[in-house]
């Protein structure tokens, strides 16, 4: 009888034990595939990173000049030394129209994928960057934003809420705006900008290069969807 019951609590035990091993199988298969869809959506997620960019800088300013304009400077020379490309810059007074247009205007080129502006984030009665580029951002980053000014925050401490650094999506194109000092740019560019605006890039223009494969731009589509639309109508 003892050696009977010694051979049911030992079968028990291996059936225990059996079980907890098939349980923790199962739970590391299961994590497994966890971390492979994870590691496969990662990769769908930056499928159309772009490697490099083509840039424009904007200096907002009515006081410094193209020969002095140590901000504009630093956003070329790190912008080119981590690879990428500045296609134009630019320096535009403290005008609202003047910063609406140009932006506008850049961000609308084929051979741009990025517009950078310093300049005109303060609270002084001529900043108006913010307020200007504001009406173009189809879609507005306020990421970017909070982000710098809590970064900004260890620098130079509640200072930071006087900054209105902002960007966003206009015409398909990331648009960052920057304030005028270099220390602040130098902040903005290093610690975010250069570390996104290949993902951003890559995500605000996905679908365009198919679209203009087919020959066909975003009035085009509006235009056949509307044609379509009456179509049906009749």
């Amino acid at each position: 009888m003892t050696d009977h019951g010694a051979d049911s609590h030992e079968r028990d035990d291996r059936s225990d034990h059996s079980d907890g091993q098939q349980h923790g199988h199962d739970d590391h298969d299961d994590h497994d595939h966890d971390e492979d869809h994870q590691h496969d959506h990662d990769e769908d997620h930056h499928h159309h990173d772009a490697d490099s960019v083509a840039a424009a800088v904007v200096t907002v300013s009515s006081s410094r000049s193209t020969d002095e304009d140590p901000a504009g400077d630093y956003i070329e020379s790190a912008f080119e030394g981590a690879g990428h490309e500045v296609v134009v810059r630019e320096l535009i007074g403290d005008d609202y129209d003047s910063v609406q247009g140009t932006v506008d205007r850049l961000a609308r080129r084929k051979d741009t994928d990025v517009v950078v502006t310093t300049g005109g984030t303060g609270v002084t009665p001529d900043d108006v960057t913010p307020e200007a580029v504001r009406g173009l951002l189809a879609k507005p980053l306020p990421g970017f934003g909070e982000l710098f000014r809590r970064l900004s925050y260890e620098e130079v401490g509640t200072r930071t809420i006087g900054s209105r650094a902002t960007a966003g999506v206009a015409s398909a194109t990331p648009v960052f705006c920057l304030p005028g000092s270099e220390n602040a740019v130098r902040l903005g560019v290093d610690e975010i900008i250069l570390r996104e605006v290949g993902h951003l890039a890559g995500l605000a223009g996905r679908g365009l290069e198919e679209a203009e494969e087919e020959g066909m731009g975003e009035d085009d589509k509006e235009d056949e969807a509307a044609d379509d639309e009456s179509t049906s109508d009749e």
